[in-house]
């Protein structure tokens, strides 16, 4: 990873004057004049009758309240939008989120933040090298008074789970959270016991190249919807931080720092309803399946992505199309979700790594030569 200062996933920015007074920002713009003459919420290639994923009133109120997210995790948070966006993605497309950074860039506090911002319920986790199994799941506890076995709920019983450092446990423990991830469920002495619902890990980890830690296994990492880069900030962002902190901010009282519930559970799940009908036309699919071939025969990469990336990438673009006020998937949204959702799937060549070749510069580069449909 590469820590230059100021280093993030610009492409996330939220789109533009969102409701609720979050920052304005950068956006992925609607590409209109490539498709000149097609209807309000009609995808490229489709003819006017096909439209799909037309808005509905409701979309509107619940886009509009988890925008305002934004505006709450910055009354706590400093230059980290994108992050931001991506965990509502996350969210959206009901998949998980990794969070890699330095100690101290806010990583614990952002979860923390948007959990309050959404009014779900949140456990946190310590990963460390002695951490059991049975730490995160729960496990079965023998009642004296009862004389038999009952399950205590472990912290992963939750809406968003922290991880937090969570390349600092080894693989086994690890492992343990593979069925929570994938199935939404917990199995233990051979009874399924199902999550809660919204469900997401949010895990934090720091560089792998750090003392102490572990790499994840392939399975798990493949298992994170979007891999997340959380930059040291930039120098005015910073002097905000500390000026925050002279006058009072605590990190461990939320509410003194004004943030609130603004979003919950009904706007997540009519969001969520509200991105499955998102339109995505036939070539932008096409386009997808390029960009992920195309990392499977980069001389720099020895791991490319497989067709579950290609799945992430879709269900990640169309989120961030609903998002940005549309109901249908242009290139743009793809290259906007390119690195997030593919970064953590790739495999470095070790020649390549010796050269200190970048990963997201390779994703970049694939990007700038895969034909973009128009």
């Amino acid at each position: 990873m590469n820590h230059t200062e100021g280093r993030q996933d610009e492409a996330l920015q939220a789109p533009a004057t969102p409701p609720g007074g979050a920052h304005p920002a950068t956006r992925v713009e609607d590409p209109a004049p490539r498709h000149a003459g097609r209807t309000p919420g009609q995808a490229p290639g489709q003819t006017p009758g096909q439209a799909s994923g037309q808005a509905r009133p409701d979309d509107d109120s619940a886009r509009a309240a988890l925008l305002r997210v934004r505006a709450e995790v910055g009354k706590s948070i400093v230059g980290q939008d994108p992050a931001v966006t991506g965990l509502l993605i996350g969210l959206l497309a009901d998949g998980h989120v990794l969070l890699e950074g330095v100690p101290g860039v806010a990583k614990t506090l952002l979860v923390r933040t948007l959990a309050a911002a959404l009014s779900l319920d949140t456990k946190r986790v310590q990963f460390t090298p002695d951490l059991m199994p049975g730490d995160i799941t729960g496990s079965l506890i023998y009642e004296a008074r009862a004389s038999e076995f009952t399950f205590r709920e472990g912290p992963v019983f939750t809406n968003i789970l922290l991880a937090d450092e969570i390349n600092r446990t080894p693989p086994k423990t690890q492992a343990s959270l593979l069925e929570a991830m994938e199935e939404r469920q917990v199995s233990v002495d051979g009874v399924s016991r199902r999550l809660p619902s919204p469900f997401i890990v949010a895990a934090t980890q720091n560089p792998v190249e750090y003392e102490g830690t572990y790499p994840l296994p392939e399975a798990q990492l493949d298992r994170f919807l979007l891999k997340l880069t959380l930059p040291l900030p930039g120098r005015d962002d910073e002097i905000e931080v500390i000026r925050r902190h002279s006058v009072g901010f605590d990190p461990r009282d939320l509410a003194a720092a004004g943030v609130r519930a603004v979003a919950g559970v009904e706007d997540i799940d009519h969001a969520r309803t509200a991105v499955a009908r998102v339109a995505v036309a036939p070539e932008v699919l096409a386009y997808i399946v390029d960009v992920v071939r195309a990392t499977r025969t980069s001389p720099s990469f020895q791991l490319g992505v497989s067709p579950r990336g290609a799945t992430a990438l879709l269900n990640t673009s169309r989120a961030w199309a609903w998002l940005s006020g549309r109901s249908f998937v242009t290139p743009d949204d793809v290259k906007a979700l390119t690195l997030p959702a593919l970064r953590h799937r790739v495999a470095l060549r070790p020649e390549a790594q010796m050269d200190g070749v970048d990963v997201d510069d390779v994703l970049g580069g694939i990007l700038g030569t895969v034909p973009v449909p128009r």
